[in-house]
Protein backbone atom coordinates (compact mmCIF):
# COMPACT_ATOMS: atom_id res chain seq x y z
CA UNK A 1 0.00 0.00 0.00
CA UNK A 2 2.74 2.14 0.69
CA UNK A 3 3.83 2.39 -3.21
CA UNK A 4 0.79 3.13 -4.34
CA UNK A 5 0.70 7.16 -5.04
CA UNK A 6 -3.66 7.40 -4.94
CA UNK A 7 -3.52 5.67 -1.56
CA UNK A 8 -1.12 7.46 0.92
CA UNK A 9 -1.21 5.63 4.56
CA UNK A 10 -0.19 6.98 8.23
CA UNK A 11 0.05 5.23 11.26
CA UNK A 12 -1.34 7.34 14.44
CA UNK A 13 -0.94 6.31 18.06
CA UNK A 14 -4.26 7.49 19.96
CA UNK A 15 -4.65 6.42 23.78
CA UNK A 16 -7.37 7.30 26.12
CA UNK A 17 -6.06 9.84 28.44
CA UNK A 18 -3.03 10.55 26.12
CA UNK A 19 -1.51 11.62 22.99
CA UNK A 20 1.87 11.59 21.29
CA UNK A 21 4.12 13.75 22.28
CA UNK A 22 3.24 17.24 19.95
CA UNK A 23 -0.42 16.70 19.43
CA UNK A 24 -1.58 19.26 21.64
CA UNK A 25 -2.26 22.80 20.75
CA UNK A 26 0.79 24.90 22.68
CA UNK A 27 -1.42 26.87 24.84
CA UNK A 28 -2.65 23.68 26.83
CA UNK A 29 0.43 22.82 28.46
CA UNK A 30 0.49 19.58 28.32
CA UNK A 31 3.15 17.95 26.20
CA UNK A 32 5.52 17.34 29.71
CA UNK A 33 2.59 15.57 31.49
CA UNK A 34 2.06 13.87 28.13
CA UNK A 35 5.41 12.60 28.32
CA UNK A 36 5.28 11.40 31.74
CA UNK A 37 2.59 9.31 31.55
CA UNK A 38 4.30 7.28 28.70
CA UNK A 39 7.10 7.04 30.33
CA UNK A 40 8.01 3.19 30.21
CA UNK A 41 5.48 2.28 27.99
CA UNK A 42 6.64 1.27 24.21
CA UNK A 43 5.27 2.18 21.05
CA UNK A 44 4.02 -0.88 20.07
CA UNK A 45 2.23 -1.31 23.62
CA UNK A 46 -0.54 1.27 22.39
CA UNK A 47 -3.53 0.49 20.18
CA UNK A 48 -3.31 2.12 16.37
CA UNK A 49 -5.46 3.28 13.70
CA UNK A 50 -4.52 3.12 10.78
CA UNK A 51 -6.58 5.39 7.97
CA UNK A 52 -6.64 5.36 4.23
CA UNK A 53 -8.55 6.25 1.27
CA UNK A 54 -8.49 8.00 -1.68
CA UNK A 55 -6.73 11.37 -2.81
CA UNK A 56 -8.46 15.04 -2.32
CA UNK A 57 -11.07 13.55 0.37
CA UNK A 58 -10.95 15.70 2.69
CA UNK A 59 -7.58 14.02 5.39
CA UNK A 60 -6.08 17.72 6.11
CA UNK A 61 -8.84 19.23 6.87
CA UNK A 62 -9.80 16.48 9.31
CA UNK A 63 -6.55 16.24 10.77
CA UNK A 64 -6.88 19.58 11.90
CA UNK A 65 -10.59 19.85 12.61
CA UNK A 66 -10.60 17.34 14.78
CA UNK A 67 -6.95 17.38 16.16
CA UNK A 68 -5.50 21.07 16.16
CA UNK A 69 -8.79 23.06 16.24
CA UNK A 70 -8.75 24.39 13.14
CA UNK A 71 -11.99 26.12 12.03
CA UNK A 72 -13.30 24.25 9.14
CA UNK A 73 -13.68 27.47 6.79
CA UNK A 74 -10.25 27.91 6.84
CA UNK A 75 -9.17 24.04 6.03
CA UNK A 76 -10.14 25.76 2.37
CA UNK A 77 -6.71 27.26 2.50
CA UNK A 78 -4.36 23.90 3.17
CA UNK A 79 -2.30 22.89 0.27
CA UNK A 80 -2.88 19.78 -1.32
CA UNK A 81 -1.08 16.66 0.24
CA UNK A 82 0.48 15.10 -2.34
CA UNK A 83 2.96 12.30 -0.41
CA UNK A 84 2.98 9.88 2.64
CA UNK A 85 2.87 12.08 5.45
CA UNK A 86 3.31 11.12 8.70
CA UNK A 87 1.61 13.31 11.68
CA UNK A 88 2.33 12.58 15.93
CA UNK A 89 -1.26 12.19 16.05
CA UNK A 90 -3.48 12.07 12.55
CA UNK A 91 -3.81 10.44 9.48
CA UNK A 92 -3.92 11.63 5.76
CA UNK A 93 -6.91 9.66 3.67
CA UNK A 94 -10.60 8.81 4.08
CA UNK A 95 -13.20 8.12 1.40
CA UNK A 96 -13.79 10.70 -0.69
CA UNK A 97 -16.83 10.96 -1.41
CA UNK A 98 -18.30 11.60 -5.43
CA UNK A 99 -21.11 10.56 -7.19
CA UNK A 100 -19.45 7.42 -8.43
CA UNK A 101 -17.33 5.89 -5.45
CA UNK A 102 -17.15 2.43 -7.16
CA UNK A 103 -12.93 3.32 -7.10
CA UNK A 104 -13.06 3.74 -3.46
CA UNK A 105 -15.47 0.88 -2.46
CA UNK A 106 -12.94 -1.51 -5.28
CA UNK A 107 -9.82 0.16 -2.70
CA UNK A 108 -11.36 -0.67 0.28
CA UNK A 109 -12.40 -4.28 -1.02
CA UNK A 110 -8.49 -4.32 -1.64
CA UNK A 111 -7.14 -2.56 1.62
CA UNK A 112 -9.64 -4.79 3.62
CA UNK A 113 -8.33 -8.40 2.41
CA UNK A 114 -4.41 -7.64 2.68
CA UNK A 115 -5.02 -6.37 5.37
CA UNK A 116 -6.96 -9.39 6.86
CA UNK A 117 -4.38 -11.30 5.98
CA UNK A 118 -1.34 -9.72 7.70
CA UNK A 119 -4.16 -9.08 11.12
CA UNK A 120 -7.08 -11.02 11.26
CA UNK A 121 -8.14 -9.36 14.54
CA UNK A 122 -8.44 -5.48 12.79
CA UNK A 123 -11.38 -3.76 13.06
CA UNK A 124 -12.10 -2.33 9.69
CA UNK A 125 -14.24 1.32 9.87
CA UNK A 126 -15.40 3.18 6.98
CA UNK A 127 -15.91 7.00 6.88
CA UNK A 128 -18.20 8.25 3.87
CA UNK A 129 -16.80 11.84 4.19
CA UNK A 130 -18.16 15.09 3.24
CA UNK A 131 -21.71 14.50 3.18
CA UNK A 132 -22.72 17.87 4.09
CA UNK A 133 -24.21 18.95 0.85
CA UNK A 134 -26.45 16.22 0.91
CA UNK A 135 -29.89 15.74 1.85
CA UNK A 136 -30.65 13.59 4.92
CA UNK A 137 -32.67 11.36 2.45
CA UNK A 138 -29.79 11.02 -0.05
CA UNK A 139 -26.83 10.37 2.68
CA UNK A 140 -29.11 7.42 3.99
CA UNK A 141 -29.49 6.29 0.33
CA UNK A 142 -25.85 6.43 -0.15
CA UNK A 143 -24.81 4.58 3.30
CA UNK A 144 -27.18 1.74 2.36
CA UNK A 145 -26.24 1.28 -1.70
CA UNK A 146 -22.46 1.58 0.31
CA UNK A 147 -23.17 -0.81 2.79
CA UNK A 148 -24.58 -3.28 0.64
CA UNK A 149 -21.48 -3.09 -2.04
CA UNK A 150 -18.95 -3.30 0.65
CA UNK A 151 -20.62 -6.69 2.61
CA UNK A 152 -21.29 -8.25 -0.83
CA UNK A 153 -17.75 -7.94 -1.93
CA UNK A 154 -16.53 -9.32 1.73
CA UNK A 155 -19.02 -12.13 0.65
CA UNK A 156 -17.44 -12.72 -2.22
CA UNK A 157 -13.86 -12.81 -0.88
CA UNK A 158 -15.53 -15.56 1.63
CA UNK A 159 -14.76 -13.12 4.29
CA UNK A 160 -18.06 -13.21 6.02
CA UNK A 161 -16.35 -12.92 9.39
CA UNK A 162 -14.98 -9.40 8.78
CA UNK A 163 -17.63 -6.94 10.17
CA UNK A 164 -17.30 -3.36 8.38
CA UNK A 165 -18.43 -0.40 10.42
CA UNK A 166 -20.03 2.91 8.54
CA UNK A 167 -20.38 6.40 9.06
CA UNK A 168 -21.54 9.21 7.57
CA UNK A 169 -18.90 12.45 8.69
CA UNK A 170 -18.41 16.25 7.47
CA UNK A 171 -16.18 18.56 9.01
CA UNK A 172 -19.12 21.35 9.40
CA UNK A 173 -21.10 19.41 12.55
CA UNK A 174 -19.98 16.99 14.70
CA UNK A 175 -20.16 13.84 13.18
CA UNK A 176 -16.50 13.62 12.65
CA UNK A 177 -16.27 13.68 16.46
CA UNK A 178 -18.89 11.25 17.04
CA UNK A 179 -17.24 8.73 14.48
CA UNK A 180 -13.65 8.97 16.13
CA UNK A 181 -15.48 8.88 19.41
CA UNK A 182 -16.61 5.36 18.34
CA UNK A 183 -13.68 4.26 16.78
CA UNK A 184 -11.73 4.97 19.89
CA UNK A 185 -13.98 3.44 22.43
CA UNK A 186 -13.34 0.05 20.33
CA UNK A 187 -10.06 0.17 21.12
CA UNK A 188 -10.92 0.92 25.46
CA UNK A 189 -10.34 -2.12 27.40
CA UNK A 190 -11.94 -0.60 30.01
CA UNK A 191 -15.26 0.63 28.25
CA UNK A 192 -17.69 -1.15 30.22
CA UNK A 193 -16.33 -0.58 33.43
CA UNK A 194 -16.42 3.19 32.62
CA UNK A 195 -20.02 2.91 31.34
CA UNK A 196 -21.34 1.60 34.52
CA UNK A 197 -19.27 3.62 36.56
CA UNK A 198 -21.51 6.69 34.74
CA UNK A 199 -24.34 4.62 35.01
CA UNK A 200 -24.44 4.28 38.88
CA UNK A 201 -23.10 8.36 38.95
CA UNK A 202 -26.16 9.30 36.67
CA UNK A 203 -28.79 7.24 38.87
CA UNK A 204 -27.55 8.42 42.14
CA UNK A 205 -27.24 12.23 41.08
CA UNK A 206 -30.05 13.09 38.82
CA UNK A 207 -28.36 13.44 36.17
CA UNK A 208 -29.76 12.71 32.72
CA UNK A 209 -26.76 11.85 30.47
CA UNK A 210 -23.04 12.29 31.00
CA UNK A 211 -19.91 11.86 28.94
CA UNK A 212 -15.88 11.30 29.37
CA UNK A 213 -14.32 13.88 27.11
CA UNK A 214 -11.10 13.90 25.51
CA UNK A 215 -10.51 17.54 26.72
CA UNK A 216 -8.05 18.37 23.26
CA UNK A 217 -9.93 16.87 20.73
CA UNK A 218 -14.11 16.65 22.02
CA UNK A 219 -13.69 12.55 21.06
CA UNK A 220 -15.84 11.63 23.90
CA UNK A 221 -14.01 8.11 25.14
CA UNK A 222 -17.27 7.14 27.17
CA UNK A 223 -20.77 7.61 28.04
CA UNK A 224 -23.72 6.19 29.98
CA UNK A 225 -25.44 3.47 28.53
CA UNK A 226 -28.90 5.85 27.20
CA UNK A 227 -28.58 6.43 23.48
CA UNK A 228 -26.44 9.52 22.49
CA UNK A 229 -28.01 11.85 21.05
CA UNK A 230 -26.52 14.31 18.74
CA UNK A 231 -28.06 17.37 19.83
CA UNK A 232 -27.08 16.29 23.12
CA UNK A 233 -23.17 15.53 22.01
CA UNK A 234 -23.14 18.88 20.14
CA UNK A 235 -24.28 20.83 23.54
CA UNK A 236 -21.94 19.04 25.52
CA UNK A 237 -18.78 19.97 23.17
CA UNK A 238 -19.99 23.44 22.75
CA UNK A 239 -19.52 23.57 26.77
CA UNK A 240 -16.53 22.29 26.36
CA UNK A 241 -15.36 25.16 23.92
CA UNK A 242 -16.56 27.41 25.82
CA UNK A 243 -15.15 26.63 28.99
CA UNK A 244 -11.07 26.55 27.14
CA UNK A 245 -11.72 29.44 25.15
CA UNK A 246 -12.72 31.37 28.41
CA UNK A 247 -9.50 29.52 30.23
CA UNK A 248 -7.27 30.23 27.47
CA UNK A 249 -8.41 34.50 27.88
CA UNK A 250 -8.69 34.62 31.94
CA UNK A 251 -7.11 31.25 33.32
CA UNK A 252 -3.46 31.65 32.32
CA UNK A 253 -1.03 34.08 35.04
CA UNK A 254 0.29 37.25 34.10
CA UNK A 255 3.20 35.14 32.36
CA UNK A 256 1.25 32.87 30.61
CA UNK A 257 2.53 30.23 32.25
CA UNK A 258 0.50 27.59 33.77
CA UNK A 259 -2.45 25.38 31.98
CA UNK A 260 -5.67 26.50 30.42
CA UNK A 261 -7.09 23.28 32.10
CA UNK A 262 -6.17 21.78 35.45
CA UNK A 263 -7.54 20.51 38.75
CA UNK A 264 -9.38 23.77 39.45
CA UNK A 265 -11.50 23.78 35.88
CA UNK A 266 -15.12 23.53 35.99
CA UNK A 267 -18.40 24.97 35.44
CA UNK A 268 -21.77 25.23 35.40
CA UNK A 269 -24.01 26.93 33.19
CA UNK A 270 -27.68 27.25 33.55
CA UNK A 271 -29.81 27.40 29.88
CA UNK A 272 -33.42 28.91 29.36
CA UNK A 273 -34.59 25.07 29.13
CA UNK A 274 -34.26 24.55 32.42
CA UNK A 275 -31.57 22.61 31.39
CA UNK A 276 -27.87 22.29 33.47
CA UNK A 277 -24.75 21.56 31.95
CA UNK A 278 -22.30 20.40 34.64
CA UNK A 279 -18.56 20.42 33.82
CA UNK A 280 -15.33 19.17 36.03
CA UNK A 281 -11.87 18.11 35.59
CA UNK A 282 -11.41 13.97 35.99
CA UNK A 283 -7.85 14.33 35.24
CA UNK A 284 -5.32 16.88 32.96
CA UNK A 285 -6.66 15.11 29.77
CA UNK A 286 -10.50 14.11 30.62
CA UNK A 287 -12.78 16.01 31.91
CA UNK A 288 -16.70 14.80 32.71
CA UNK A 289 -19.65 17.09 31.50
CA UNK A 290 -23.32 15.99 32.08
CA UNK A 291 -26.97 17.42 31.57
CA UNK A 292 -29.54 17.21 34.29
CA UNK A 293 -32.39 19.36 35.09
CA UNK A 294 -32.94 22.43 37.23
CA UNK A 295 -34.44 20.43 39.99
CA UNK A 296 -31.92 17.45 40.10
CA UNK A 297 -29.17 20.60 40.62
CA UNK A 298 -30.84 21.92 43.91
CA UNK A 299 -29.26 18.74 45.50
CA UNK A 300 -25.33 20.26 44.40
CA UNK A 301 -23.66 19.22 47.24
CA UNK A 302 -24.90 15.55 46.57
CA UNK A 303 -23.89 15.33 43.23
CA UNK A 304 -20.15 17.03 43.92
CA UNK A 305 -19.65 13.68 46.63
CA UNK A 306 -20.79 11.71 44.34
CA UNK A 307 -18.33 12.95 41.33
CA UNK A 308 -15.43 13.33 44.12
CA UNK A 309 -16.15 9.37 44.24
CA UNK A 310 -16.51 8.89 40.87
CA UNK A 311 -13.27 10.47 40.07
CA UNK A 312 -11.64 8.63 42.23
CA UNK A 313 -12.89 5.60 41.10
CA UNK A 314 -11.93 6.67 36.93
CA UNK A 315 -8.49 7.63 38.25
CA UNK A 316 -8.03 4.16 39.28
CA UNK A 317 -9.25 2.52 36.37
CA UNK A 318 -7.20 4.37 33.96
CA UNK A 319 -3.99 3.76 36.38
CA UNK A 320 -4.75 -0.08 36.49
CA UNK A 321 -4.36 0.30 32.33
CA UNK A 322 -1.41 2.61 32.49
CA UNK A 323 0.44 -0.41 34.93
CA UNK A 324 -0.95 -3.27 32.42
CA UNK A 325 1.04 -1.54 30.09
CA UNK A 326 3.89 -1.59 31.80
CA UNK A 327 3.75 -4.89 33.06
CA UNK A 328 3.22 -5.74 29.30
CA UNK A 329 6.68 -4.40 28.61
CA UNK A 330 8.40 -6.63 31.52
CA UNK A 331 6.52 -9.71 30.10
CA UNK A 332 7.11 -9.92 26.56
CA UNK A 333 4.97 -13.30 26.52
CA UNK A 334 1.81 -11.88 28.32
CA UNK A 335 -0.97 -12.80 26.27
CA UNK A 336 -2.29 -10.06 24.63
CA UNK A 337 -0.63 -7.54 26.14
CA UNK A 338 3.05 -8.14 24.32
CA UNK A 339 4.21 -6.26 21.09
CA UNK A 340 3.63 -8.91 19.08
CA UNK A 341 -0.71 -8.32 20.33
CA UNK A 342 -2.57 -9.08 16.79
CA UNK A 343 -5.53 -7.10 18.96
CA UNK A 344 -6.75 -3.50 19.52
CA UNK A 345 -5.84 -2.04 16.31
CA UNK A 346 -7.89 -0.33 14.17
CA UNK A 347 -8.54 0.77 10.09
CA UNK A 348 -10.38 3.06 8.84
CA UNK A 349 -10.75 3.64 5.16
Amino acid sequence: MADDHDQETLDAEIRYGSYAIGSFPREFGLAGEVEDNLKGIEDNDLPRILLMGLRRSGKSSIQKVVFHKMAPNETLFLESTNKIVKDDLSSSSFIKFQDDYSEALNRLNTTVIKAHKVNPDIKFEVFIHKVDGLSDDHKIEVQRDIHQRATGDMEDASLESIHLSFYLTSIYDHSIFEAFSKVVQKLIKHLGTLENLLNIFNSNSGIEKSFLFDVCSKIYIATDSSPVDMITYELCCDMLDVVIDVSCIYGLQEDREGSVYDQRSTSIIQLNNSTVLYLKEVNRFIALVAILRENSYEKRGLIDYNFHCLRKALQQVLELDKRNHLNSNDSSASVGENINDRTGNSVIA
